[in-house]
């Protein structure tokens, strides 16, 4: 007979809100393999009824019984006791939406984990939502139970839900956090000029985002006005020193997934590669998905996994960080993930050690 310490915990059911989508297609992969979370119900509005697979085809194998519910599906999750929600829902459309989920769960009793991937509780008030979206807020007072965080730079398990950052906004915010924590930079002043996949402008294509018009292209969009930016210098000025001024210039890459971004900014004093390396691995030594090194990271490195690479370069007073994340992963599912194994009280590497995918 087994001990008590041979048995195996119960996986936790886990609903995936606005399941459609390129995010919640990366988050049913990652979930396929969890050791503790068990996805129950794959919501969408649009899709009720149909196979996940004919979705999504390359997660037939694991996920060929289930259909995409409906919102009377996830309802009926709330009877209970404990649940665990991913939320994919377009920015702008997710606030109301998880305003009415939170009150039910209030009303039924039930112990939600949420972990929220769009934009709409990010920002620090409903008034700085509003000034960089330009739109009315949907439910400006459930703003105070969301914390809007990265894993490696807020110890400790938040209390209520989680706002995962952007995808540019995780790149970044890890290139630049040891240099703002450890006063490094002086002026605290970061240019950014970060190229992402055709991933990141999600399922639906536009002119821009169009395949023939991306193949082979390369171009800037939104300099030093892309909505990320205020993501990135809010997190930043949380670790203490001077506030931070994020210069950003993102660009289109013509790849489908992956970040690669380079910061450039200026040393409070002369050191060496290797020596602005230990300062980055110092920082980074209980991070288990964040590695450095004074060579230049490769973006093949990081597609399909949950690991961000830091590569850092320093010739006197002048310093270059290159950062390299999967968007789809690090950047938006595999960070949600990361954050739900904290707030449920798993490993925070549960289902998240996975090697890169090499050549795809």
């Amino acid at each position: 007979m087994p001990s008590p310490a041979e048995i195996p915990a119960p996986a936790l059911k886990v609903a995936v809100l606005g399941a459609s989508g390129y995010v919640a297609g990366e988050l049913m992969r990652l979930l396929a393999f969890h050791p503790r979370l068990e996805l129950t119900a794959a919501i969408s509005r649009s899709q009720a009824g149909r196979r996940v697979t004919q979705v999504f085809p390359h997660l037939r194998g694991v996920w060929d019984g289930l259909a995409f519910g409906s919102d009377e599906d996830l309802n009926a999750l709330l009877e209970a006791p404990r649940l665990a929600v991913f939320s994919c829902l377009p920015h702008g459309q997710t606030a109301a939406r998880l305003d009415a989920l939170l009150a039910k769960a209030e009303e039924c009793g039930t112990d939600l984990h949420l972990v929220d991937l769009s934009a709409d509780f990010r920002l620090p008030s409903p008034r700085d939502y509003e000034e960089v979206y330009g739109e009315g807020h949907g439910a400006p007072g459930r703003y105070g139970t969301f914390t809007c965080a990265l894993p490696e730079l807020l110890p400790g398990t938040p209390k209520g839900a989680v706002a995962h950052p952007g995808c540019f906004t995780t790149a970044v915010t890890l290139a630049c956090a040891p240099a703002q924590a450890r006063g490094l930079a002086r002026p605290p002043h970061f240019r950014v000029s970060a190229v992402t996949g055709s991933t990141g402008s999600g399922r639906k294509p536009s002119p821009t985002t169009h395949h023939p018009e991306r193949q082979g292209n390369l171009r800037a969009y939104l300099p030093l006005a892309h909505r990320h930016a205020p993501e990135m210098e809010m997190l930043l000025g949380r670790l203490g020193g001077e506030c931070p001024e994020v210069s950003f210039v993102p660009h289109s890459g013509p790849f489908s997934r992956g970040i690669h971004a380079t910061v450039h900014f200026d040393l409070a004093q002369p050191m060496t590669s290797d020596e602005l390396a230990k300062h980055y691995a110092a920082f980074y030594a209980m991070a288990p998905f964040v590695s450095v090194a004074s060579e230049p990271p490769n973006l093949k490195e990081v597609v399909a996994t949950n690991r961000c690479r830091l590569g850092v370069a320093a010739r006197g007073t002048r310093a270059v960080v290159l950062s390299v994340i999967d968007n789809l992963t690090k950047g938006a599912a595999g960070g949600a993930v990361q954050w739900m194994n904290r707030l449920c009280g798993f490993e925070e590497t549960a289902g998240l050690e996975l090697p890169g995918v090499g050549w795809a």
